[in-house]
């Protein structure tokens, strides 16, 4: 898996600040970006009163080489955001390239399964390639079938996604994903993401009885 930040919102922090300002002042945001003052400090106080909709002025896009069809299935139901992601109608996939779970690669037994299972797809797939057109042949192959995507979320949806993938019940795989993609927004807007993760980083988790019971660190 590779995650990459395709482009960002330049200055994210003090754009939101300003925006956030601009709510309680007769000055416009682009008078206040002069002068915003502490951003930490002022998006706390607002984002603290629940008024998230200014944190929707920063955008952020990714692109994610080499994820599973299972993650993307997962990905998508977040909807606010917008996706394109590589075709299998008009990308020949030729070459049987696929997520292995670790518990499939730690275990010999389950890895020859897995792999002959995998030979087998692909052989059918090009079997029927070459007799059928590809959008009909796609059909049998897998979850695991690996796949590039991009990715476009506000602040806000970010927010919210990382919540939820970033915490220890999330699949391992689209968890994996959202901390290499929390790790690069941190860097970019250490303000806006300063306490982003699962509920846990903050205090209470609302998973109740099927709690993890291991708290994660920002």
């Amino acid at each position: 898996m590779i995650v990459k930040l395709l482009a960002s919102t330049q200055d994210a922090d003090r754009i939101c600040a300003s925006a956030g300002n601009s709510c309680y002042s007769e000055k416009p945001s682009h008078e206040l970006m002069n002068d915003v003052g502490d951003p930490e400090r002022i998006l706390s106080k607002i984002v603290g009163m629940g008024h998230y909709s200014v944190i929707e002025h920063a955008v952020f896009t990714f692109s994610a080489e080499g994820v599973s069809r299972a993650l993307t299935h997962q990905l998508v139901r977040h909807r606010i955001a917008s996706f394109s992601q590589q075709s299998q109608r008009y990308v020949p996939l030729n070459e049987s390239t696929y997520v292995v779970p670790e518990t499939v690669s730690s275990d010999p037994d389950s890895l020859k399964i897995y792999a002959e299972a995998m030979d087998s797809i692909w052989d059918a797939y090009r079997k029927l390639s070459e007799r059928i057109p590809a959008e009909d042949a796609r059909y049998v192959l897998p979850n695991g079938c690996t796949t590039n995507i991009t990715i476009t979320m506000n602040a806000r949806e970010l927010l919210h996604f990382f919540s939820l993938r970033c915490c220890e019940r999330a699949q391992w795989e689209i968890r994996d994903m959202a901390d290499r993609m929390l790790r690069i927004c941190k860097d970019i807007s250490p303000i806006i993401f300063m306490n982003a993760g699962p509920p846990c980083i903050k205090g209470h988790c609302p998973e109740g009885k099927l709690s993890c019971g291991k708290p994660r660190r920002s």
